[in-house]
């Protein structure tokens, strides 16, 4: 008698039913060929090329390892939508996982190999029996001439890195921490130089290209359509008990449908959820006589995001007391965008709202010092009602760049291409003694992409109203 192993027996595994070798076998025969059709290079491969020359000009003689990462499991045999490193794609316009970019230094330059899982062989049974990679299962992928075609970059097969990472040494400098299995291959040749990639990696994006200016503007365009669609679902929305999370599908199917999704989770939150500065669990109900604080972005298929706040009246009028606050708001949000200029220091603008918004509350008697000493460094008490920063770079992070160095982003200076977001707030506890009752449970933020040029900046987002009065006229017509 055999004795089953316990942990087997324990273990579930599949639940498909097992494959017969006769099927096996027939699984194998008779397939047609099936090519990619009207094969071309894609739009943003000529400009990934350039950015791999620049990587590739200011590291000769090293060997350069970007992997694209791996799928993640969200609930045990179901993976999470796959979304790869940002850098990975900037350099290579590949969305796929599991993708290694390599820059072998080949005299003062680089021979780029992209190496990729191809498309799923249809004599070894993966193509139906593998399900996290499997066409059956997860779709085509290109084979590797079709990739070299749309890329614009050598491929070759995932299974031959090994080779290339464990031959002669060569001086390494590894994007860690993105996939195991590249780490372990890949040692780099000192930590500290690799981390110098990541940031510089980072500081690369800092400045867009007219590509991801246009996409960036699409992102704008499409979340603006967003917005519309939320205004015109708030009817519907009011009568549910989860009116917040109504809206956030409204929001989420336009994402769908003009991009990849959304570049991170909406946040709709009504009333005092809106003093919540990352709410996204959005199961409130509306209330037509609060506000609705509504931060959403469509992320296109480039993944490129928008980023965009505006806070409407769910009455479609404010009130006194929301208008006055709203205004406090809107003015410091045009004192930092007046700030935005090439030469300007990145915190110049966030320094120029936060002014604004310390002497409106020093006005409304709610800051008892004066703006000057509330501003100074080792004070900073405005800030108990406006916590975060005023902006920050947007691309295909929504928090672009954020691995670059403080000297090249947060303590730099504005150049044409950079592409940001202004975005004061007021954020109002429910709790807080030291406000007048009626401000109480008030959260308002209002934010906008904008794109720095040659003499100021362009607001991307100007189809989008801010002022009070064209928000509630702008309500009234999409309401009808």
């Amino acid at each position: 008698m055999t004795r089953q192993d316990p942990a087997a027996a324990l273990n579930t595994g599949t639940h498909d039913m097992p494959v017969s070798p006769v099927l096996d076998a027939f699984m194998a025969t008779a397939w047609a060929p099936s090519p990619l059709p009207d094969l071309g290079p894609e739009p943003v491969a000529p400009w990934a090329a350039k950015r791999r020359e620049r990587l590739s000009a200011r590291y000769p003689g090293e060997r350069l390892v970007v992997p694209a990462g791996t799928l993640k499991v969200r609930s045990n045999s179901v993976d999470y939508r796959f979304r790869p490193h940002t850098a990975y794609t900037y350099l290579t316009g590949d969305h796929t996982p599991d993708g290694v970019l390599v820059l072998e230094p080949v005299g003062d330059a680089h021979e780029a190999v992209l190496y990729l899982r191809p498309r799923s062989p249809r004599d070894t049974g993966e193509f139906y029996r593998d399900r996290r990679h499997g066409e059956f299962w997860t779709g085509r992928r290109p084979t590797l001439d079709e990739s070299t075609t749309l890329l614009g970059v050598e491929c070759a097969h995932l299974d031959t890195l090994p080779a290339r990472l464990t031959g002669p040494a060569v001086p390494t400098r590894l994007l860690c921490g993105v996939d195991p299995d590249v780490d372990r291959l890949a040692a780099p040749t000192d930590a500290g130089r690799s981390a110098e990639l990541a940031a510089h990696l980072s500081e690369m994006r800092l400045v867009k290209d007219p590509w991801e200016v246009e996409q960036l503007q699409l992102a704008v365009d499409h979340t603006a359509t967003g917005f519309a669609d939320v205004v015109r679902a708030l009817p519907r929305a009011l009568r549910h008990p989860r009116g917040e999370r109504w809206l956030e599908g409204v929001f989420d199917m336009r994402a769908r449908i003009e991009g990849n999704g959304t570049g991170y989770d909406t946040i709709a939150a009504a009333g005092a959820h809106a003093c919540v500065l990352h709410w996204i669990r959005n199961d409130g109900p509306l209330d037509p006589t609060q506000l609705l604080l509504f931060d959403a972005g469509v992320e296109m298929d480039s993944l490129y995001t928008a980023d965009i706040t505006r806070t409407l009246p769910l009455s479609g009028r404010f009130t006194p007391a929301q208008r006055e606050a709203y205004e406090l708001v809107l003015a410091a949000q045009q004192a930092g965008i007046d700030a935005l200029r090439p030469g300007a220091r990145f915190r110049d603008f966030h320094n120029a709202a936060m002014r604004v918004i310390a002497e409106g509350l020093h006005a409304w008697g709610v800051l008892r010092v004066t703006p000057e000493e509330a501003l100074r460094p080792d004070s900073g008490l405005y800030r108990r009602y406006t916590l975060c920063s005023s902006g920050h770079m947007l691309g295909m992070d929504l928090h672009d760049c954020a691995k670059a160095r403080a000297e090249a982003y947060l303590d730099g200076v504005l150049e044409p291409g950079h592409v940001l977001t202004v975005e004061p707030g007021l954020y109002l506890q429910p709790d807080d003694e030291t406000l007048p009752v009626e401000l109480r449970g008030i959260g308002i933020r209002v934010e906008d992409d904008l794109v720095i040029t040659e003499d100021g900046a362009r607001l991307m987002s100007a189809a989008l109203p801010r002022t009070p009065d064209a928000i509630e006229e702008w309500m009234g017509t999409l309401a009808g």
